[in-house]
């Protein structure tokens, strides 16, 4: 075992950790998709938003309190919350709500290339071939995956995926801007101030929709599913996390995340009865050789941050 700050704290236990995280964010898209049909999209999002942002509180007051020291600071979390949280959850839900879990588990993976170009514009990354190359197979197998020749926008998935996608464009850039006042205040400080700031936005909007939505198909499996994606994919999970960086190099849970896929893609056909096809398969291979191009061989600070942040795939 290594001896290095990372060996001396390792073992078995954070690898399990990271397992246990995974497959819990694989399944939070087909629990999510319970949840959907009796609940509006907007609805969803208020509840995971409001219950997390009570949850992390709590943990903030038991952990201990970092305040924020500037406006400025504040403005800025302001910003991340609309990437991070609000658009978010309102674009990749309601997404959800008209694609199927394996497009939005499938077009999530595209979040580090889309951290990686935004990085890139901005300045804080450099462009080579390897990257550039990465961006455009990723790009393609989304491109292939949502067919814009064949599109249907009356009804079909294709509204659904491009919200998907627009997800991870703000999701991304959320990734690429906010490393510093992570860095600065710690993941949990600005995880609870993100949160907070996004219950300004989702529940007045989601409680809205609420109150225009007949919740007599609400059954018991809809409540447990709701409280097992605030309690399970959102705060268990980004604590877990934490938990298990301070015991493995980063490098290590990049790897793990890539489980989530996997999980989703096994398990939704058996569960939401949705089907694999050709496109499917092709798109799945250029999005994965895509993104493996780009973090690969990298000393990116926009994949570093995912390697930190790995719920940036969770949604």
């Amino acid at each position: 075992m290594k001896t290095g700050a990372y060996g001396r704290r390792g073992g078995a236990a954070p690898h399990l950790a990271l397992i246990i995280v995974q497959i819990v964010f694989g399944t939070w898209p087909i629990v999510g998709k319970i949840a959907l049909r009796a609940l509006p999209s907007t609805g969803l999002v208020a509840f995971r938003v409001g219950g997390a942002a009570i949850a992390f509180l709590l943990l903030r007051t038991i952990v201990g309190r970092v305040e924020i020291e500037s406006r400025r600071d504040y403005f800025l979390i302001a910003l991340y919350s609309l990437l991070g949280v609000v658009l978010n959850q309102f674009l990749f839900v309601k997404g959800l709500s008209l694609s199927t879990v394996i497009n939005s588990t499938l077009i999530g993976t595209t979040i580090p290339a889309f951290a990686l170009l935004i990085s890139i514009a901005l300045g804080f990354d450099s462009m080579s071939w390897r990257k550039a190359l990465g961006i455009a197979l990723a790009a393609c197998g989304v491109i292939y995956l949502v067919d814009p020749l064949r599109a249907d926008y009356s009804g079909g998935h294709t509204v659904g995926n491009l919200l998907l996608l627009a997800n991870s464009v703000a999701y991304g850039a959320y990734i690429a801007i906010s490393k510093d006042l992570v860095k600065k205040y710690g993941a949990l400080t600005v995880i609870t101030w993100i949160f907070v700031f996004g219950t300004l936005v989702t529940i007045p909007v989601g409680g809205y929709e609420m109150t225009q939505t007949s919740l007599q198909n609400a059954t018991m499996q809809t409540w447990i599913a709701v409280a097992y994606i605030i309690l399970a994919p959102t705060v268990g999970c980004y604590y877990l996390n934490a938990w298990a960086l301070a015991r493995v190099e980063p490098s290590t849970v990049a790897v793990y995340v890539y489980l989530q896929p996997l999980i989703a893609f096994a398990l939704a056909p058996w569960i939401l009865q949705e089907t694999w096809n050709r496109r499917t398969w092709v798109a799945t291979l250029l999005i994965f050789a895509g993104v493996a191009l780009v973090i690969s061989r990298t000393k990116s600070k926009a994949i570093e941050e995912m390697s930190e942040h790995p719920e940036a795939m969770s949604h």
